[in-house]
């Protein structure tokens, strides 16, 4: 079990991964949870958070009874600990992000208080992968600048394909020091899915100077709603189906292509100060 293995860590902390995109509906959350759960099955630590503000559904994803969230360590009413839940394959789950927002009430004690619990994450995992909400909201950002790693998801729809492209604007534009990568899902092929990776990757090398890296391709498959019908992730339910399959390969692919920012602040310190 990735539970029992050792407590050795990098001094960077957990290798932080925000899974994110341009608009709602493109399967952002069911990415997050079955990638979590591959890189879990490769002996690695792994917490999943749900920083959507509001709109959270991993606790649905997984059949998680999530009676407290993260609003309740801000108000103080839980511990992190507390709150948070073993899910399937030993990960740690954190769910619900909403009230993230009255960080900006505490006082100077309280945030500091709560930054040096949640920065105990990254003492105790190898992988953080957070959830975050959709669109260029400015959580949503926070979250992805302060990781070191943001996958945009994107579907074929055009309008997928052009919020995705304005979400690695916003972070070009915010000189984002941490890799993007594009991961295209519910494409009818894998060639769709390239094709659609190389025009987006293309446009943003000429017009942002910025390299988009691939992440890879999801392809329509009658698994994903068979399984979130029956609460369970994909890669669970049907671990032999061939979208189950290309979750292990982009897993793989993540781990192998993330690299910590050297000398980076903990996550969380630097999306708490985000609020401020």
């Amino acid at each position: 079990m990735y539970l029992q293995k050792s407590q050795e860590k990098q001094p960077a902390g957990a290798m932080i991964i925000a899974i994110t995109s341009g608009k709602g509906g493109v399967g952002k959350t069911n990415i997050a949870t079955n990638l979590s759960l591959c890189m879990a099955s490769e002996n690695q630590r792994v917490i999943l958070m749900d920083a959507d503000l509001g709109l959270g559904n991993l606790d649905v994803l997984m059949n998680l009874n999530s009676r407290y969230n993260l609003s309740h360590v801000v108000a103080g009413k839980r511990t992190l600990q507390e709150i948070t839940q073993i899910g399937p394959g030993g990960i740690e789950v954190i769910c619900g992000g909403s009230g993230i927002e009255s960080l900006a009430n505490l006082s100077t004690f309280q945030r500091q208080r709560l930054i040096e619990e949640l920065d105990r994450l990254q003492e105790r995992s190898d992988v953080i992968i957070i959830d975050t909400g959709a669109g260029i909201h400015s959580t949503v950002i926070g979250f992805c600048l302060a990781a070191d790693h943001t996958v945009v998801v994107t579907t074929p729809e055009p309008t997928a394909m052009t919020d995705a492209y304005a979400m690695m604007k916003v972070l070009a534009s915010k000189d984002y020091a941490g890799r993007i990568s594009l991961l295209v899902n519910m494409a009818q092929s894998p060639a769709e899915g390239k094709k659609i990776y190389r025009q987006i990757a293309d446009v943003a090398g000429r017009f942002l100077n910025v390299p988009v890296y691939e992440a890879g391709v999801l392809c329509r498959d009658e698994s994903l709603p068979q399984a979130v019908r029956k609460r369970e992730p994909v890669t669970l339910a049907f671990p032999k189906a061939g979208i189950s399959r290309a979750f292990t390969a982009i897993s793989r692919r993540l781990t192998k292509g993330s690299i910590h920012r050297a000398g980076h602040e903990g996550f969380f310190r630097k999306v708490v100060n985000w609020f401020f």
